[in-house]
């Protein structure tokens, strides 16, 4: 069970690795919201024919519609357009490495928050020993130089902060539902929070014609990075505490290196080799694959907060 979702992690890595560099493409020639919008979107028209065609459809209307919500805001409509936002003013590397953040924010919150996902000294050796796995993986672009602003560092530490949220709600209210039916209600939310902002602010439908490659990145991100991905992130959601699920994070930026060995023909150096190792042993720290006579269960933080589910 722990390997498959192992390999349900590194699946989900593999479909939103290359999401920061078709961003990165896009939001040339397409703004941020706009961006967003058509992401969530395309995933939201292909998961309803798909939810269609198995005889399934929206959740009847209820409370279950106000927890979609919350998650449509958190997981896609604010960090898919801070992100976009963000990435015209850092570099993608950065990015990556901010939003390697994510399973900080959300340790924190799944200790207060969910009765089963408490923070242990092993899930917290796993989570930093990941972090710094990620740093090592990055180190040369920002020895290289970096190019960042303020405003943009903040926008995607606040997005991964979203993701967090997002993780942590979604594993306390939308586990159990039928396959494909919180994916696509969740990009439908998403598609219905962003389009009166972009109608207003950017208004798409004066805006040029976008080149090739930002339309085929905005493809990809709504194909690949948006419809498949959340599917597959729901299926480990209902088998792994979103800690775990949140690891993905640092396995993403490993899809980007291995991108640019095959499609670029560059060098692996040891960073990435020790920054590999050292995400690699975090993951199965967090999955409990490496034991290391600690204990699992007993929690780090001992203090007399009652465990609210948010």
């Amino acid at each position: 069970m722990k390997w498959r979702n192992s390999l349900m992690l590194v699946a989900l890595a593999a479909l939103w690795g290359p999401s920061f560099l078709f961003i990165k493409v896009a939001v040339a020639d397409i703004p941020p919201l706009t961006l967003a919008l058509g992401r969530v979107s395309i995933a939201a028209v292909l998961l309803a024919i798909f939810l269609r065609m198995q005889g399934r459809w929206f959740p009847a209307w209820g409370r279950i519609w106000g927890h979609i919500a919350i998650v449509a805001l958190f997981h896609n409509a604010i960090p898919f357009v801070l992100l976009g936002w963000g990435e015209q003013y850092i570099d993608s590397a950065l990015a990556s490495i901010l939003n390697g953040t994510t399973p900080l924010f959300t340790i924190l919150l799944a200790h207060f928050w969910v009765s089963d996902d408490r923070l242990t000294l092993p899930k917290f050796i796993g989570v930093v020993l990941g972090f710094g796995g990620l740093l090592l993986l990055i180190a040369p672009s920002l020895v290289s130089g970096v190019q960042a602003t303020t405003m943009g560092l903040l926008a995607v530490t606040t997005a991964a902060a979203c993701y967090g949220v997002a993780l942590v709600y979604a594993r306390n209210h939308l586990r159990g539902l039928p396959p494909l039916v919180a994916p696509t209600t969740q990009m439908l939310l998403a598609s219905l929070f962003i389009l009166p902002l972009a109608l207003v602010v950017e208004r798409p439908f004066t805006l040029p014609m976008p080149s090739f490659a930002a339309l085929a990145s905005l493809l990809a991100l709504g194909v690949f990075g948006t419809s498949i991905a959340f599917v597959l992130y729901y299926r480990l959601m209902e088998r792994a505490d979103a800690s775990y699920v949140s690891m993905v994070t640092y396995i993403i930026p490993v899809f980007g290196m291995l991108l640019g060995v095959l499609v670029l023909g560059e060098r692996l150096t040891w960073h990435a080799y020790a920054g590999f190792a050292l995400i690699l042993l975090g993951v199965m720290l967090v999955n409990g694959l490496v034991k290391s006579g600690m204990n699992w269960k007993r929690p780090l933080l001992h203090l007399n907060w009652r465990h609210n589910r948010i």
